[in-house]
């Protein structure tokens, strides 16, 4: 507990122009950052606004020699064709030394090109993501003005993350995947891969700093001008637990399971960009972990995800969590999975859903019986936590929260469904179906969900490492 306490117990700091260092340049009219279109390094790319993400497509230095340099200092900041015309495209290109590449960032916040005596606008006078920035005749209006921040570092939303967390609780993360951030304050390897259609090439994408959040700029720059799958997210806990699509080389299966688009839906967590696996029918993702730690038997086992209850469905069965090594739906208790979604086959829930239920092969319960439960509520949040834990002979429990804010309620905390004691877990890891997925003839393919971030642990979490790894999971800003 005190380990615990200790690890529970900064804020970027923004200071005024303005130095020669490479710096973000925020809109005054919609407190976005000026942005090389989708991160791109190539000569021509444009220039538009976007939220602020700490990344190099957002950071501009003025030269000695009056250029504006982005991109680490490997392109400038330019006039398209040298063109001196209101409503003149600006582009990165090659730094060439000319006229049209000069700027002057003025007293009052404009930005005017030397040859053109125009400004930096935002089109329109727009605020949304994306809007292009121009030139313009100077007017005065806060669309024309950049204030300049401080540089800053990636973030890696400092301290113990949850799979620390769990491992300081006596109970270590034996799998832990996340498209959007590092889940060990020292993990700087991988997340996720994706596989471009254009060519059939694949990147991995990893953090920006060790225990930091998914480099999303290297993934629009990589799926730039083409289409994007996710196939793999890989595990940071060490024992190689990556969850391939199903269907892939590595989890050969039928043609019902594909891998999910990588670019469906793009979120912020602690303030920059990242990508979720954005779920529909026929995506699922698996491994086969009984001899790389997964709990298997009556083991005990602890698990959370984040997710989100405004992509949902009622198919069967949006679950991460312990499986079948077969992919056949072969016994009550052969599995102990969360399930979230908007099913309720036994009537046990309150509400139109969707809510945090647990699969345990045979059934997905919202209790420890085919009953009403008083306790379960919906959760429907943009962005919820989900918790279960299953001690493997007497009792479960699931939990869920704002992952945003708060604390976890708790649905259940009792008995186990009469015939899952003791259960029979065999060790494999699903995402994004049921258990019986994806072999010719299984049918568990049919669910829609959201997953950011999740682990699988060995041991039973005690309800004091249950609550710090909430708290680290709001302290991750996701927006």
């Amino acid at each position: 507990m005190a380990l615990l306490a200790t690890m529970l117990a900064t804020a970027l700091t923004w200071s005024a122009p303005a130095s020669a260092a490479a710096v973000p340049l925020v809109s005054s009219a919609s407190s976005r950052c000026l942005d090389v279109k989708g991160g791109v390094d190539t000569a021509g790319t444009a220039l538009e606004i976007w939220d602020c993400n700490g990344q190099a497509n957002q950071a501009f230095e003025f030269s000695s020699s009056g250029e504006l340099r982005t991109m680490g200092g490997t392109r400038c900041v330019d006039a398209s064709n040298a063109q001196t015309t209101p409503g003149t495209q600006v582009i990165i290109w090659t730094c060439n030394g000319q006229s049209n590449q000069q700027w002057r960032h003025n007293s009052d916040g404009s930005v005017t090109g030397v040859q053109s005596g125009l400004c930096l606008d935002v089109s329109g006078a727009g605020t949304a993501n994306g809007t292009a920035v121009v030139l313009w005749t100077c007017n005065g209006q806060s669309n024309q003005k950049w204030s300049v921040s401080s540089p800053t570092t990636p973030p890696s939303a400092g301290g113990p993350h949850s799979c620390d967390i769990y491992a300081a609780g006596g109970t270590p993360c034996v799998a832990a995947h996340s498209t959007v951030r590092a889940l060990y304050a020292s993990y700087s390897g991988s997340l996720y891969q994706v596989r471009r259609s254009s060519d059939n090439a694949t990147r991995d994408i990893g953090v920006l700093a060790p225990g930091g959040y998914a480099n999303a700029a290297a993934q629009d720059s990589f799926c730039s001008g083409t289409a994007c799958v996710i196939t793999v997210v890989y595990d940071q806990s060490g024992h190689g637990n990556d969850l391939w699509y199903q269907g892939s080389a590595q989890v050969p299966g039928s043609s019902q399971s594909s891998p999910a688009k990588a670019t469906s839906e793009s979120l912020t967590a602690g303030g920059t960009k990242a990508y979720s696996l954005y779920i529909n029918p026929g995506n699922s993702y698996w491994r086969d972990g009984h001899l790389t730690g997964v709990p298997t038997g009556s083991a005990p086992e602890g698990a959370y995800m984040v997710t989100s209850g405004t992509h949902v469905n009622n198919g069967c069965c949006f679950d991460y969590g312990n499986s079948e090594t077969t992919r056949k739906a072969d016994a009550a208790g052969a599995m102990d999975a969360i399930n979230f979604g908007t099913e309720c086959w036994f009537g046990g829930c309150s509400g139109s859903g969707p809510w945090v239920q647990a699969d345990l092969e045979w059934g997905l319960y919202s209790g420890g019986s085919q009953s009403w439960n008083t306790g379960q509520r919906a959760f429907t949040g943009k962005f919820v936590t989900a918790m279960l834990k299953n001690d493997g002979t007497s009792r479960f429990a699931l939990k869920g929260g704002d992952a945003q804010s708060g604390g976890l309620t708790t649905v259940w905390d009792g008995k186990l469904p009469s015939g899952y004691s003791p259960m029979k877990k065999q060790g494999a890891i699903v995402l994004g179906s049921g258990g019986d997925c994806c072999k010719p003839g299984g049918g568990a393919n049919l669910s829609a969900g959201t997953f950011y971030e999740g682990a699988v642990v060995a041991g039973y979490p005690s309800d004091a490492t249950d609550n710090a790894v909430q708290s680290d999971v709001t302290a991750a800003g996701y927006r």
